[in-house]
């Protein structure tokens, strides 16, 4: 029964609109490699930068080029509506997640800010 209701949601997720926005705008950001690459390098710093603030410690050289790739990325409009489209996927995986967790009471702190 979970899991069917499990694939039931995997259905809908895959058919909302955010998912939607977000494979047109990937599959049209990502058509030029140069963009590409800024776009996997701009992924790498995130998790990086993310995983030094989540030990405790400032990584600014890596907050520096994430700066930087980010901005040449908000000049490319194609670029900057698939990361906006990914943030909105994120949020609405986010939310579900914690929806989830809070029915069983699962302990969240670790996500949040």
């Amino acid at each position: 029964m979970i899991y069917d209701k499990a694939r039931e949601l995997a259905s809908l997720l895959k058919n909302s609109d955010e998912y939607k926005a977000y494979l047109g705008l990937k599959e049209t950001a990502t058509a030029n490699e140069t963009t590409k690459a800024l776009i996997k390098e701009y992924h790498q710093l995130q998790f990086r930068a993310q995983s030094a603030a989540m030990s405790g410690k400032k990584d600014d050289e890596t907050l520096e080029r994430l700066q930087k790739v980010g901005e040449i990325l908000q000049l490319n409009r194609e670029a900057s509506e698939f990361l906006l489209a990914e943030y909105r996927l994120n949020i609405m995986l986010s939310d579900v997640y914690k929806i989830l967790a809070e029915a069983i009471d699962v302990d969240l702190g670790m996500l949040e800010d």
